[in-house]
């Protein structure tokens, strides 16, 4: 909405009263303003994001059969998954929600890479809703690396298999069973020619579970598949359909990776130890705009800074400069552009943005340094 100017003529407080009642018959129709539309894709690799945090992949690989995905306010959906491939084989796709970094596609404000040794707990909630006229798995993946790499495959991948419906086997032999996070599940070993998986089968189906991803990461590590320096890249749920599919859904999906929990005295190369925001904004009636400057505390540059806020209720970025800013509105994620992407130890970044708001004007709050909680100046 364009911002008015001050009318200078008699009748002015005819005009005033005219204002005063667009603004409230404008904030009716914002009030009553539908929900934001679902999002349907059906490029191969196609995404999108949802919650200002999580990424929606279509990630159709194995097949030429077209497949589309709507993604929901919590999750997705299948929303088309034609033909079929082989069940001794590959699966067609592995439609999917994550947090952290898929082939250099990460998700907004994601600290991951996280080095293991230094991740306290990554509690993940998960509900999933299936069908019975298709074959294929419900998936709960973790990649692991000794690097921490954004952009391709890791060493190591850990599959949690909620759910299989058909004759489907995960990758190797079953090597025995163990008791992680409560459940008892058969443990499948093996190497599909590019990484390490090991999977983890639930002997019947689970619909929903919230659990600590780290149980799995530290049995990985027992089973010397990984190790305590490796770095945690992403975590993903979502389902890998050999035949049909539609229907299948994440009905919701949340994932949380909390750093801090290494060895005393040992600093976590996957972040800065410290970093202090200070947030400056300049602020008309209906609009504003914000300086924000971000120091590295630590003692090692950051590379590809990523600044996390919530902005409150009411307020939607309209524009930015020095960085992006997305989304909109909600929990938003400044990353550096592409001449300003590092900060290094000591140092600062700075970036701004202009804005609307409705209602009383308020600051963010809880700024995080590529998933390290900031302190405000």
């Amino acid at each position: 909405m364009r911002r008015l100017r001050h009318h200078t003529r008699p009748l002015r407080g005819l005009f005033a009263t005219l204002l005063t009642a667009f603004a409230v018959v404008a904030a009716l129709m914002t009030a009553t303003a539908p929900a934001q539309a679902d999002t349907t894709i059906c490029e191969p690799y196609g995404s999108t994001t949802i919650q200002g945090r999580y990424v929606v992949q279509n990630n159709r690989w194995g097949s030429s059969a077209p497949q589309c995905v709507t993604a929901t306010d919590t999750g997705f959906r299948v929303a088309q998954a034609d033909g079929s491939v082989p069940t001794n084989g590959a699966p067609k796709s592995y439609p999917s929600v994550f947090n952290g970094c898929h082939y250099t596609n990460c998700s907004p404000g994601t600290n991951l890479p996280a080095r293991i040794n230094g991740i306290s707990g990554a509690p993940s909630s998960i509900s999933y809703g299936y069908v019975s006229d298709a074959v294929y798995n419900a998936s709960y993946d973790i990649w692991l690396d000794p690097t921490p790499r954004t952009d391709g495959v890791n060493r190591t991948e850990i599959m949690i298999w909620f759910n299989k419906v058909g004759p489907i086997q995960p990758i190797g032999s079953q090597v025995g069973t163990a008791t992680v996070g409560g459940r008892t599940w058969q443990v499948w070993s093996g190497s599909n020619g590019s990484n390490d998986v090991l999977s983890f089968v639930a002997p019947s189906a689970i619909g929903s579970w919230s659990f600590d991803v780290m149980d799995f990461v530290r049995e990985t590590v027992a089973r010397g598949m990984a190790r305590d320096d490796w770095y945690l890249t992403s975590i993903q749920a979502g389902f890998e359909p050999w035949q049909n599919g539609a229907g299948l859904a994440v009905n919701s999906f949340s994932s949380t990776v909390n750093t801090g929990g290494g060895t005393p005295g040992e600093p976590d190369p996957s972040g800065p130890a410290a970093c202090t925001v200070s947030y400056a904004t300049h602020v008309w009636q209906g609009g504003f705009t914000a300086n924000v400057t971000v120091k590295n505390g630590g003692s090692s540059a950051v590379d590809g800074w990523k600044l996390a806020f919530s902005l409150p209720s009411g307020q939607r970025v309209t524009n930015a400069w020095n960085a992006s800013v997305t989304p909109s509105s909600g929990t938003v994620t400044a990353s550096g552009l592409n001449n300003n992407t590092q900060i290094a130890s000591g140092a600062s970044q700075t970036f701004g943005f202009q804005g609307t708001y409705s209602g009383t004007f308020a600051q963010p709050n809880g700024f995080s340094l590529n998933g390290t909680t900031c302190t405000t100046a």
